[in-house]
């Protein structure tokens, strides 16, 4: 049996409840065949559609009423976390309950500890929330100097905020022991809620969001997982992307995925976290294997039917 620890990326999940419903019960079928492979599957999740969302209505909402108060981001993860976890639980439940399976779901809302200095404090750069016009993010910033905002990808300006590394998840044992009592668990949603520890060793959230993909690398070095596969909206990793040049790959070795991020192929605001990801992974232990793919075709992640290998070389 290898345990696999699966990122779906938040992009994927939909716009509004009643899409990120129906996307999820689509792909849950995927998700749920790695365990009936003889698997065991852990979960996570992004969330910067969902918290941007989350934060945006509070925030607006509070400007306009003193009945309603303003949350900041940590708050706003962790309610994504519910969120987003209440929805995988409703598909994953009724599809184990489909196929007649012993296997019990649960979310975990996490936090995950970060450097206090850590240097995305001074420079953010996580996109989180909607897609701007060039003109509405500027009117934005000059209207509230302490909202960020800049290009993402080409497909158009979104708010960014800092993104510390994450150095430990705090529910570390109680997802072992769920682990251990055949729970699929989803937890570090969002990255999970960034905390520091203040000078009597108690955490304090922070606001920033973590970057999902490097979460899940620390999970997966957490539960010793064999794989991790991040689950994105393109079914290969690409070089040159988006433009009559591109070249999908089919597997990469550790050192090639250096060059290439050197040589700037991958986007700071999508792909590149993703690769950063799996390169912690997969050097960080012996037979290691990451793979990115689609949420859809993830039951062929493990084939090499699908997706992009990550390997160490």
């Amino acid at each position: 049996m290898k345990v696999i620890t699966i990122a779906l990326g938040g992009n994927a999940l939909g716009n509004n409840p009643k899409e990120q419903q129906e996307n999820i019960d689509k792909a849950v079928p995927s998700l749920v065949d790695l365990i009936t492979q003889g698997h065991k599957i852990i979960l996570t999740h992004g969330n910067g559609p969902q918290v941007g969302m989350i934060y945006k209505a509070f925030d607006f909402a509070s400007a306009h009423t003193d009945k309603i108060c303003r949350f900041e981001l940590q708050e706003c993860t962790a309610m994504s976390q519910g969120y987003i976890g209440y929805h995988l639980q409703k598909g994953i439940r009724k599809e184990l309950q489909r196929l007649g399976m012993p296997w019990h779901v649960s979310t975990l809302v996490s936090q995950v500890e970060v450097y206090r200095h850590d240097p995305s404090f001074q420079n953010p750069d996580k996109p989180i929330g909607d897609f701007y016009r060039k003109e509405e993010a500027e009117a934005i910033m000059n209207a509230d100097p302490s909202q960020i905002f800049k290009e993402d990808a080409g497909r158009g300006w979104r708010r960014v905020v800092p993104s510390p590394k994450p150095v430990r998840i705090v529910e570390a044992e109680s997802i072992l022991n769920l682990l251990d009592h055949k729970f699929i668990v989803i937890t570090c949603g969002g990255g999970g809620v960034p905390v520091v520890k203040d000078e009597d060793g108690n955490y304090q959230g922070v606001s920033a969001v973590i970057d999902k993909d490097h979460s899940a690398a620390l999970l997966a070095d957490l539960v010793e997982a064999h794989y991790l596969i991040i689950l994105t909206p393109v079914d290969r990793v690409a070089l040159h992307y988006g433009t009559p040049q591109q070249r999908e790959l089919t597997e990469i070795g550790s050192s090639e995925a250096r060059r290439y991020i050197k040589e700037g192929h991958f986007a700071a605001g999508s792909m590149l976290p993703k690769i950063e990801a799996a390169l912690r992974f997969v050097e960080g232990g012996r037979g290691r294997q990451a793979v990115i793919t689609s949420l859809e075709k993830a039951h062929l992640a493990l084939s090499g039917k699908i997706g992009t290998r990550i390997y160490k070389s």
